[in-house]
């Protein structure tokens, strides 16, 4: 599957984003979805995950509250409803797709581009 991310950009901190990522090649429906951030100078970490029959969610503790991530499997697209956005969130934000619900970046077999988000103080 091939992953597009995009919704990226510059905000104020307090501010939303929402970011989508549109799959095509295949179907995501049977996947779990994740979405996973890399700051400047830091290692790649999980930031949301979804089930693939959307009944389970999973968030890093500082995004959990704030950060909400949805799937349209008819769109075969997932969303990651940013809110109350810091400073410290700004990254480069990927979407990725798998066989495995987990918080784990290795069992994610597909990636997308990703999409820098800057959050100004």
């Amino acid at each position: 599957v091939q992953l597009q991310a995009s919704g990226g950009g510059l905000v104020q901190a307090g501010g939303s984003l929402r970011l989508s990522c549109v799959a095509s090649g295949r179907t995501i429906s049977g996947l779990s979805m994740g979405w996973f951030r890399q700051a400047p100078g830091k290692e790649r970490e999980f930031v949301a995950a979804i089930s693939w029959n959307v009944g389970s969610t999973l968030y890093a503790e500082s995004v959990k509250g704030r950060f909400t991530i949805t799937r349209d499997n008819a769109k075969n697209t997932v969303y990651l409803q940013m809110n109350s956005l810091k400073p410290e969130d700004t990254a480069v934000y990927y979407c990725a797709a798998g066989m495995r619900f987990t918080t784990v970046q290795t069992y994610y077999g597909s990636w997308g581009q990703g999409t820098l988000v800057t959050v100004s103080s």
